[in-house]
This record gives structure tokens, sequence and C-alpha cells, in this order.
């Protein structure tokens, strides 16, 4: 089954048109939702969570209308925002059991052991009668994907779940969502690449609240193969490189830039070519589809 998205739009009361006429096929699986800050990524997990309403489109999950019916979609979604507010004095057992509760598990008995399932699952049992709020940046992320796997949802957002995460506490989380991923619908949107290339079998590229890549991520790479090149140049040539090629992205070594371009023919100059990765992909799209937009 697949989350259909139709020519979904919203524009907010200061003008911010934060979702253009965007259409996405979501399947079950790990799927990455990519953009810059502002891309639109956040309004459009807020409309599949049934937070907001779209100006326009729809959203189909098999038989369930989500925008007209939402109450029926939460009862199969979980979902992980962005900022996770917790009760400051409530363990980890406690709060967990009381969202049990507006999940609607009514049994006692049922509630107890799904509670005590999903803290093993996520590797917090240990901690359980803990307070949440003393908990780590990746706890509290664990604890989250906690919650929202209460009532064995088909669809499970999580917005921006790694922000802020050390090496060791992101690796454990991916381990985390590639095993929830295997058997549901996990949509995860991030700004962090490799968040992507690590986890999902399908993604989208978004900004300015329009789609500019649907697919594999292995497809959206051999479509740049033989198109990136790479050079290091001084600090105060960026400027200048930046206005005779398509510089996609800049990063230091040994405290000197090493940019990225994107060309079909060997740009000269010293350019060497280089594999391209999903960063480059994603930088190359959303200046692709800049320079597009500029250009007309």
């Amino acid at each position: 089954m697949s989350l259909e998205i139709k020519n979904l739009s919203k524009q907010y009361a200061n003008g911010v048109k934060a979702l253009n006429n965007l259409s996405l096929t979501i399947p079950t699986g790990m799927f990455g939702l990519l953009g810059p800050n502002g891309a639109g990524k956040s309004s459009l997990m807020r409309s599949i969570a049934t937070l907001q309403s779209p100006d326009t489109g729809s959203i189909q999950w098999g038989e369930i209308d989500v925008l007209n019916q939402p109450e029926e979609f939460r009862k199969v979604l979980g979902y992980l925002p962005q900022e996770f507010g917790v009760y400051q004095r409530a363990t980890a057992q406690d709060l967990l059991d009381h969202m049990a509760i507006l999940k609607g598990i009514a049994d006692k008995k049922e509630r107890k052991k799904t509670v005590k399932t999903l803290l093993h699952r996520v590797n917090l049992y240990e901690v359980r009668k803990k307070a949440v709020a003393g908990f780590s940046g990746g706890m509290r992320q664990r604890f989250g994907i906690a919650q929202a796997l209460l009532g064995n949802p088909q669809v499970v957002i999580v917005d921006e779940p790694t922000a802020g995460l050390d090496p060791g506490e992101r690796n454990r989380f991916y381990n985390l969502l590639s095993e929830i991923g295997e058997n549901v619908a996990v949509i995860l949107s991030t700004h962090i690449v490799q968040d992507v290339q690590q986890l999902c079998q399908n993604m989208a590229i978004i900004n300015r609240g329009e789609l500019l890549y649907e697919g594999k991520p292995g497809s959206a790479l051999a479509s740049m193969e033989g198109k990136i090149w790479e050079k290091q140049i001084e600090k105060d040539q960026v400027n200048e490189y930046s206005k005779r090629h398509s510089v996609i992205s800049s990063r230091l070594a040994m405290g000197k830039p090493i940019i990225h371009v994107h060309s079909e023919l060997d740009p000269g100059e010293g350019f060497r070519p280089v594999e391209a990765d999903l960063e480059d992909v994603f930088f190359s799209t959303i200046f692709l589809a800049d320079h597009v937009e500029v250009t007309h």
C-alpha cells in the first residue's frame, strides 16, 4: 500500500507558499524526504499528520481519505515531530502508559505488555523509571519512536529526527528506524543527506514547496555519473569560480575550499572528475532548479 499525495498546496496568512501543487507517492519502507530548511518539509508532514489542512489537494492511504477522515487515519499513524515535549517529572514508563491510553489501548494488561515491549525495543527498559525530561537527546528521540509505535501504526512520520545527536546515538537511531521500516511506511523528513543515504530505498527532494525529484537514491546517483567535478582553490577564489561554473557546494579541507561543480563536459582549469554521492545529487538538484527559475 502507498500514501498517495496529489496536488497539495498550502499558503499561510503571511503570504508564504509552503506547498505548491505537490504530488508524491510514498510506498511501504523507508522514504526519505530531503530539502533545505524552509523547503516545505514540515508543512507537508503536518498535512499528512492531519495537524493542518492544505488549501487544495488530496491524501489517500488505501481506503482512507486522510483529509476528510482524519480520525480514521490517526488510528494507523505514528508521529515523531521535530519538537517533542514531555511532562517534566513523568517517568518513561508512566508517560508511555499515559500515551497508550490516549491511543486507545484501554485494557490495563495489554497496555502494560505493550509499554514493556516498546521500551525493550528502543533499549530504554533499564531506565524506565527515570524522568524523560532528564534523558539525553538520543534517548529522548528513542522514547519518541516508542510513543510513535503505539498501536502498531501502518505509517510513521519522523521529522528531523537526528538533528543534534552524537554519532553513536545517530547510529542507534538508524538501526531502530531501519528495523521499523521493514513492515510499515516510514517517512523520514530531513535536511541531512546522510540520513537518507544510510536508510532509504526511495526518496524525494523538495524546495520552495515544489517536488524536484522522486525516485530511488541509486537512480539519482546514476543520473549524476560523469557530471561532478572538484578542485581545491584559495578562499578568495570561490566567488570568482562561481561566476564561471555551476558551483554546487564548497567544503574546507586543511583550511582550503574544495568546490564541486556540475558540468556535462570537462570544465577544464584543473578540475578532476569525482564519483557523485547523494549530497552532490541534492545540491545539484536544488542548484539546477534555482538556475532554471532565474533564467526564466
